[in-house]
């Protein structure tokens, strides 16, 4: 049996007060980060084929089916106007298309040709990177993408919360976070889904940082599409050249973002 499918350490939940549920839950999430950093040396190995690729002008892809999928579009989503970089350039593909990220699509996950065909419309090359996420391993969407991609060229990855999966097999560089039973038996968007999470934060703000889209600790190239992010890049500016609000602001204004107003300054 998969690990993800084994039976919850815990019973009767049905029976159990509020505040046991919470305390329960609370306790296994919290051996989530343990089971992440055992797969560092995994996300190392991955990261650094990716970056290479994408200097070279590669792109990131990921690919999953519910919960899985939902995340890798989070991440995806996430990547330009935290990193400033297009809105191509990471890309989150969920078996069902995009109405499956609010309601599920019947049999989506089930198509293992459907996932090459979703990526067609970017043309993908041999400098791209696809990482298949599939919470059992097993998902025949994930598995069938990965195996057109790597017969095509392009870097494969995972992220998998069970050991030995054929998803992991159809990957040069898986990455296996297995978390354990979860606290309701096989409801996979918990401690699994948390795994990916952070797997997947991981990988895309190292792969980030290594491209040059980060300085020092700051997001130097965030897009300022709201007032917080504003503020943010304005505390940065007066952190950065020991100035003024005002003179941030104006600087800020007239270069249009954090990294233009300090090479300006700078230079």
């Amino acid at each position: 049996m998969l690990t993800t499918e084994s039976s919850s350490y815990y019973n009767d939940l049905e029976k159990m007060s509020v505040n046991e549920l919470l305390t329960s839950i609370n306790a296994e999430d919290q051996t989530v980060p343990l089971a992440v950093q055992k797969a560092i040396p995994q996300i190392e190995a991955l990261v650094e084929q990716i970056v290479p690729r994408m200097k070279a002008g590669g792109r990131l892809f990921y690919i999953g089916a519910g919960t899985s999928g939902r995340l890798g579009v989070v991440d995806a989503s996430e990547c330009p106007p935290t990193f400033g970089v297009p809105f191509d350039l990471v890309v989150g593909i969920i078996a069902g298309g995009d109405k499956a990220i609010r309601k599920a699509v019947e049999n989506a996950e089930d198509d293992s040709e459907q996932a090459w065909i979703d990526m067609a419309e970017y043309e993908p090359g041999k400098n791209d990177t696809l990482i298949g996420i599939a919470a059992s391993g097993r998902t025949p969407y994930v598995i069938g993408g990965l195996n057109a991609a790597r017969s095509a060229g392009l870097l494969t990855g995972c992220v998998v919360c069970n050991a030995g999966s054929k998803v992991a097999s159809a990957a040069e560089f898986p990455v296996e976070i297995v978390v354990g039973p979860e606290f309701l038996t096989g409801s996979t968007r918990m401690k699994s889904g948390t795994a990916q999470k952070l797997a997947l934060n991981m990988i895309s703000t190292a792969v980030m940082i290594r491209l040059g889209k980060v300085k020092g600790n700051k997001m130097v190239d965030m897009q300022l599409t709201n007032e917080k992010l504003v503020d943010r890049a304005v505390r940065m500016i007066m952190e950065e050249l020991n100035i003024s609000a005002d003179e941030a602001e104006s600087l800020l204004s007239e270069h249009g973002s954090v990294r233009a107003v300090i090479n300006a300054v700078k230079s």
